[in-house]
């Protein structure tokens, strides 16, 4: 055997090695709440990412709509960098300018109230509960009605929160105070209030069960419910926010109108471009309702959190990546629904706004016999052509790409997703 050669078998040998290991420390350390998939990730670059065999993929996944300027940003680096050399962390027991600075850029891009600063989705949305049981204390009014396909976190209050019944299981009793209805439906949303009801939340695109949207008729029917039952209006942004269908946050998309306000915004994953931050707002009128001692967070709006989400809003700004969004999604949108018409027994709809996309599947398709859902069997089936998406079992991947996505990148995912779809379809066809 040649130098050469066994050089490349050392090496493959050592490569093997080094996964093994990573899987055992897994095995052996880590809670396995996750179903994950076989791949170990080691550096990024941009929209792509290398695994440990050296292999690359064009991230469509984005760190599940995380990652808004994409992997190793240079802008991201270097606030982190500089922040971390002057003040990493002070307690909220203080002021730190970039909190404050940080709240007003967010104001500015919602309307007036205040915000709070955490460091999660889940945590934002426990604020939006706990504003809405400090709204109705008084009245004895305490539930909120949140719609079936909702996702609003892992916490016990999220889980109840939440309409899919597949994350309560286990978990019972749950949290009272929550109800669900059908989304989209305004009438059931009114036939379901009590004397008791103080909120309603929902998400304008639910993104954990498929990539829905809210209509603008819907939004605006729930503000005038809420107005004439003097109720709060909440909306969870947390995946579908910060400019990924083209506005700051997707109800703006979908209702059009400045006039238009919820009365409490839930905010995180994209906020902080990959470092862990979530937020919540809160309309003028009802931001005195958590004064002080009602609600806090140790981590929450800390100096270096502050200077990465300034800088990613600045990033944003500078590169027009708002625009940037729309633009990409519709050509996604748009050649997606070409790809549809070829393989109608494979793709059941295509749906979403900005970079916020659903492919739905056929399931009684042959093509996903066996025990494996749809949309894992297809997930699977791109990791092996070079492209990561999203699954939103049973039926749907969602494609959530960083803002900054280009548009040679996107024609390149939509190869990847066309060969993966037709070879499929021809694997079918040759068994009939």
């Amino acid at each position: 055997m040649s130098v050469e050669a066994n050089a490349e078998r050392r090496t493959r040998n050592a490569e093997r090695r080094m996964e093994e290991d990573v899987r055992g420390l897994f095995d052996r350390y880590v809670i396995p709440s996750y179903g994950r998939f076989d791949l170990i990730l080691e550096r990024g670059e941009g929209s792509y990412v290398w695994d440990s065999e050296g292999r690359k993929y064009l991230d469509f996944g984005g760190g599940i709509a995380v990652c808004a300027l994409g992997h190793g940003h240079p802008a991201i680096a270097q606030a982190l960098f500089d922040q971390a050399r002057k003040l990493t962390h002070v307690s909220n027991l203080y002021y730190n300018e970039l909190q404050g600075r940080l709240a007003q850029r967010l104001v500015e891009l919602i309307g007036p109230g205040r915000c709070f600063f955490c460091n999660s989705g889940a945590e934002a949305n426990e604020g939006l509960y706990k504003l809405a049981r400090k709204f109705g204390h008084a009245d004895g009014r305490y539930e909120i009605i949140t719609a079936f396909g909702s996702f609003h976190g892992r916490t016990l209050a999220g889980i109840s929160a939440t309409g899919q019944e597949k994350v309560k299981k286990g978990f019972e009793p749950l949290v009272g105070g929550f109800k669900h209805v059908p989304f989209n439906d305004l009438s059931a949303m009114r036939h379901a209030l009590t004397p008791q009801t103080a909120a309603i939340l929902v998400e304008p695109i639910q993104g954990e069960s498929g990539i829905t949207l809210a209509t603008k008729e819907y939004l605006l029917g729930l503000r005038q419910l809420c107005d004439e039952r003097n109720l709060l209006l909440l909306f969870d942004e947390v995946q579908a926010g910060h400019f990924r269908t083209g506005h700051f946050h997707s109800w703006q998309t979908i209702v059009r109108d400045s006039s238009f306000l919820p009365d409490g915004i839930s905010m995180a994953k994209a906020i902080g471009g990959g470092f862990p931050m979530g937020a919540f707002w809160v309309r003028e009128k009802y931001a005195g309702l958590l004064s002080a001692g009602t609600h806090a967070s140790t981590f929450g709006g800390t100096p270096l959190a502050c200077a990465v989400a300034l800088t990613v809003l600045d990033v944003i700004d500078r590169e027009q990546l708002a625009t940037n969004a729309e633009c990409i999604g519709e050509y996604l949108l748009t050649e997606l629904k070409q790809l549809q018409l070829k393989v109608p027994d494979l793709i059941k709809d295509v749906r979403g706004r900005g970079l916020m996309i659903g492919i739905e599947f056929q399931a009684d398709s042959p093509a996903f016999s066996g025990e494996t859902p749809p949309a894992l069997h297809v997930v699977s089936r791109l990791h092996e052509c070079g492209l990561l998406t999203v699954p939103a079992p049973p039926a749907v991947i969602r494609l959530l790409p960083p803002l900054n996505v280009s548009r040679r990148e996107a024609a390149d995912a939509l190869q990847v997703i066309a060969d993966a779809l037709l070879g499929m379809n021809e694997a079918v066809e040759a068994t009939d």
